[in-house]
């Protein structure tokens, strides 16, 4: 492979980093808002950070894509792996378009979201991302 493929993997796994920082965080912010108001505490700290997290890892998972569909389209990685992985991908996406949906839920409405509910919402990415790098790396078929 050339030197412009590997300058792409480094940045298309700094990139991927980068938004799961977010990916996990974020939802760990709706349940901590989620618990801050059921004890009356103040909540806007906690939606301005909500917002200010949600800009960067909308930024970074922008990068990761980009350089993601560049490898897949330009440089030619293929295969049933892959199929599989973007479907994962795309699962993860709406993981993340969802944050932001869930938190104006629960600022109108705190409790109408279950704490289970959230804590599941915070665990799926740790699950998706382990089937995204077994697929990746194994490159099962």
């Amino acid at each position: 492979m050339s030197n412009a493929f590997n300058w792409f993997k480094i940045f298309h796994i700094f990139f991927v980093i980068a938004w799961m920082v977010g990916i996990f965080y974020y939802p760990r912010i709706l349940l901590q808002y989620r618990l801050a108001a059921e004890n009356s505490e103040p909540l806007e700290r906690l939606r301005i950070m909500a917002r200010k997290l949600f800009v960067y890892m909308t930024i970074m998972a922008g990068l990761a894509i980009a350089t993601g569909l560049t490898l897949w389209l330009y440089f030619g990685l293929s295969g049933g792996w892959m199929h599989a992985k973007l479907t994962l991908v795309l699962i993860m996406m709406l993981h993340h378009v969802l944050c932001p949906v869930l938190m104006a839920r629960l600022a109108t409405s705190p409790h109408a979201t279950s704490i289970g509910t959230l804590k599941i919402f915070a665990h799926a990415p740790t699950l998706l991302l382990l089937l995204i790098l077994i697929l990746t790396i194994a490159k099962p078929f």
